[in-house]
């Protein structure tokens, strides 16, 4: 990147949250892989979000309970958020706009809003599909539609920061069923499928562009998979976004991308369980030593600090552990430690043929009992009190260099959180 270039946007350089007036709706562009919000760099210090209370799953939806409840829920779930300098959530469709403005005007914080774009199925023509062909006229239909929908709603939402479609369907393409597996090989797969499904994303985000002209969009990918297919069949997508579990390191992903694709990359899947497999324990170290590992390349890979260039930043996932993943609709009020696939990357409690990641303790805060209002607390882990730290880091201070960014990371104390997390055990 432009040296000079990168000088002048660290004269413009955000610090803190970013709260438009009320009357306002941001602009979002991208030059030179640098998101710019209203003219001021950015980067994504993010958090995917979900409110599911204890002995519910994915079908309990927040914005459906009395305002009262709604407002309750955020209000706890957003003082902590801000108070560890989150400043982006990725959230799913059916939150009301009212609901991202209320996030954003009081605790400035952005919504990059995902619509899955039949990642769990479609509903064509009345009929309930569980497996959606993307390459069928009417289910094209369906989702364009969706899509067109969704920009005219939200375009003038304050708050709203990006559109992000989909959620890894390159996965769901081969996956039986709903339940998290191994991730499946798509080197072996020659059919249409793939195909079909990044032809129709490229053609969803030039309809939401028709329409809403100030706010970018991206697709989410499950890891970089099909990445040739994406950069012939997405040639109008802003942003890369990934879901992406290689534990401990993203290995060469960064370096990738940009000499593939070229274009910013966004991570809106990365972390660890708090799960040990191997000693059958709580596990807050480990958790929270790979999330600064991957929060500390996010920073090393951004615009101007020497290596790919070409990262926006990222989303942590999770907020809160979902106690509903393993059986999907059985035992919601189990906190359940089966592990449900394997991954090498997470050599802490990797043991070869057996499955190491636990599905329900992906949280960096653990859920409390529910309220009687139907609302809940949670509990800080490690890596709460570690990303309070990393994410007071700006990758785009004036003066940055590759050296003092490492000196900073090299500041945050694994002991001092773990220390502050006990506090929390009960």
């Amino acid at each position: 990147m432009n040296r000079i270039f990168i000088n002048l946007l660290l004269s413009l350089i955000l610090f803190g949250s970013c709260a438009q007036p009320k009357n306002s709706t941001l602009e979002s562009v991208i030059q030179d892989n640098v998101l710019l919000v209203d003219g001021k760099p950015f980067f994504i210090k993010g958090m995917n979000w979900s409110y599911s209370p204890i002995g519910t799953n994915y079908e309990y939806s927040l914005w459906q309970q009395p305002e009262e409840t709604t407002k309750t829920a955020l209000d706890q779930d957003m003082a902590r958020l801000s108070s560890i300098g989150v400043n982006t959530l990725r959230i799913y469709t059916g939150i009301p706009a009212k609901w991202i403005e209320y996030i954003f005007d009081n605790y400035g914080i952005y919504t990059v809003l995902n619509h899955s774009f039949g990642r769990y199925g479609i509903m064509v023509n009345g009929t309930w599909n569980p497996h959606t062909d993307y390459g069928d006229a009417a289910s094209q239909k369906v989702l364009l539609h969706e899509v067109q929908e969704l920009a005219k709603k939200y375009k003038n939402t304050r708050g709203l920061l990006m559109y992000l479609l989909g959620n890894e369907n390159n996965y769901g393409l081969y996956w039986k069923g709903g339940e998290t597996e191994n991730i499946p090989e798509h080197k072996d797969y020659l059919d249409e499928r793939p195909r079909n499904l990044y032809r129709l994303f490229n053609s969803a985000v030039l309809q939401i562009k028709t329409i809403d002209t100030t706010h970018r969009v991206a697709i989410c990918n499950g890891d970089l998979g099909f990445l040739d297919l994406i950069i012939t069949e997405c040639p109008d997508v802003d942003v890369l976004g990934v879901n992406i579990y290689r534990g401990i390191s993203f290995t060469g992903a960064f370096d990738e991308v940009k000499e593939k694709f070229n274009k910013p990359v966004m991570f809106t899947e990365f972390g660890a369980d708090a799960f040990n497999s191997k000693t059958k324990e709580v596990d807050q170290s480990s958790q929270a030593k790979y999330l600064l590992s991957n929060w500390k390349e996010i920073y090393q890979n951004a615009p101007g600090l020497g290596k790919a260039e070409n990262c926006i930043g990222g989303f942590t996932f999770q907020w809160s552990d979902g106690w509903w993943k393993t059986g999907q609709t059985t035992n919601l009020d189990k906190h359940d430690s089966t592990a449900s696939w394997s991954n090498g990357g997470y050599r802490y409690d990797f043991v070869k043929g057996q499955n190491n990641m636990n599905e329900e303790w992906f949280g960096v805060t653990s859920k409390r009992p529910t309220n009687t209002d139907r609302t809940y607390s949670v509990n800080p882990r490690a890596a709460f009190y570690l990303l309070q730290e990393v994410h007071k880091i700006n990758p785009y201070k004036k003066n940055r260099t590759p050296e003092n960014l490492n000196d900073e990371f090299s500041k945050i104390k694994l002991n001092e959180a773990l220390e502050k997390a006990k506090l929390n055990l009960r």
